[in-house]
């Protein structure tokens, strides 16, 4: 992806972000995972996102450290591209996050590692 491009989309939603806005914005987001909180919430790029869709455990609950790890190992350091309609949850933009064309949450469900939708 041209880096100028790049850019602009990164700003586009993580300024508002960063800046403490109300809302996150509606747009897309290519860039890496820079880190994995637990099951269902990861950074891109350095903005929380929420993944919409199922639940993961908590990391206190059942299974929870099982769906942090393993989404660690599908999503961390590679390229994702993320999709957002503006939702916010806490200090993370929902968004629903794609690997190579598939679904982050649906890999996760397939895995047995997440379910429930939020």
């Amino acid at each position: 992806m041209n880096g100028r491009l790049f850019g602009l989309l990164a700003c586009f939603l993580v300024l508002p972000w960063s800046a403490g806005a109300a809302q996150c914005s509606r747009g897309t987001l290519i860039a890496e995972v820079t880190h994995v909180r637990d099951g269902d919430t990861i950074e891109v790029g350095g903005l929380p996102i929420r993944l919409q869709g199922p639940a993961a455990p908590e990391g206190d609950e059942p299974r929870g450290t099982e769906a942090t790890e393993a989404i660690k190992q599908v999503v961390l350091g590679r390229e994702l591209r993320c999709e957002f309609d503006g939702e916010r949850t806490h200090d993370r933009c929902v968004g629903i996050c794609f690997l190579d064309g598939q679904d982050v949450s649906e890999i996760m469900v397939r895995r047995g590692l997440a379910g429930s939708p939020v």
